[in-house]
């Protein structure tokens, strides 16, 4: 029999209070070490005319998917912790589902591109400021953030199109598809799981583009006949693999196990905002310079 659900309940990250008070302000601390570190490299990218490059424009556009994406899932779970509550709205679980696919499709058409550029500034220099002029670049970042508008209209829509008939609990701290897909009645999700097939076979020809694209640049490098070319070309591309490779294997799958499920949902949609700041900003000395004259301006304003 269907059931008209008005709210779901979310999974409580800790039985007891205490607990609770102490997921909620190491939550509080992780959210706002990633709202720290993608600001600042926003700011730094934004302000910084020797940033105004592709690859900083589409770093930019990273961190500004990345404040996106941690501020759908943590704020909720924090707000819950610290009021003993596990309800979240129908309106508000929608929401999070369509903003967490929104910006996990668009991060993940962002990495191929970056790829791209990569691979043109490595394997075909001379042609880089024809294949990635400003025009090109505000097009490919304005067709990744598209590509995550679509697909997730699609999922959100076909899922909560779905009757549900098996309760409203939520094994999971916010809103996913797999979960709400376990309340639905038999075979009436067949229709989202091919959706979710399809998608899953695009992010693999991405992440096989991404391969293809560093094994030319690796090559490439490797001929490179000045060390300090190979290690400039090393520092520029690592990070970006590095945060591709993390993100590729911490998707959101559903598994048997409930406490693997919570983890995994843990590091995907927490891990990657958090540590691409850092990731980035480690080899990179023109972040770092941009960063000490933002953190100098901001000390500067300050006294």
């Amino acid at each position: 029999m269907y059931s008209s659900i008005s709210e779901f309940l979310l999974l409580a990250l800790a039985d007891t209070r205490q607990l609770q008070l102490l997921h909620f302000w190491l939550l509080l601390g992780i959210y706002l070490a990633a709202l720290l570190g993608n600001g600042l490299i926003s700011t730094a990218v934004a302000c910084d005319h020797r940033l105004h490059t592709p690859m900083y424009f589409f770093l930019l556009n990273l961190a500004l998917l990345d404040l996106g994406c941690i501020s759908t899932t943590l704020p909720k779970a924090m707000a819950n912790a610290l009021w003993h509550t596990r309800h979240i709205s129908y309106a508000g679980c929608a929401a999070q589902v369509f903003f967490l696919l929104f910006f996990f499709g668009a991060e993940y058409s962002l990495l191929t591109i970056m790829s791209y550029d990569r691979y043109v500034a490595i394997c075909k220099p001379l042609h880089y400021g024809t294949l990635l002029g400003s025009r090109a670049c505000a097009a490919m970042a304005a067709a990744a953030w598209g590509a995550g508008v679509l697909n997730s209209l699609l999922h959100t829509a076909n899922t909560f199109s779905l009757p549900l008939c098996q309760g409203n609990g939520v094994d999971q701290f916010f809103c996913e598809i797999p979960q709400i897909l376990k309340l639905s009645c038999s075979q009436s999700y067949l229709r989202e799981v091919g959706l979710i097939v399809f998608s899953v076979l695009v992010l693999f020809g991405c992440f096989a583009f991404i391969l293809f694209s560093y094994v030319q640049i690796f090559r490439a490098v490797l001929r490179m006949p000045s060390e300090q070319g190979r290690h400039k070309a090393f520092s520029t591309c690592l990070p970006h693999l590095t945060v591709t490779v993390v993100f590729a294997y911490l998707k959101p799958f559903s598994i048997s196990s409930p406490f693997l499920d919570l983890t995994v949902a843990l590091f995907y949609s927490v891990i990657p905002p958090t540590l691409n700041p850092i990731i980035y900003s480690m080899r990179n000395k023109e972040i770092k310079h941009a960063l000490s004259k933002v953190l100098q301006c901001a000390r500067f304003q300050l006294q």
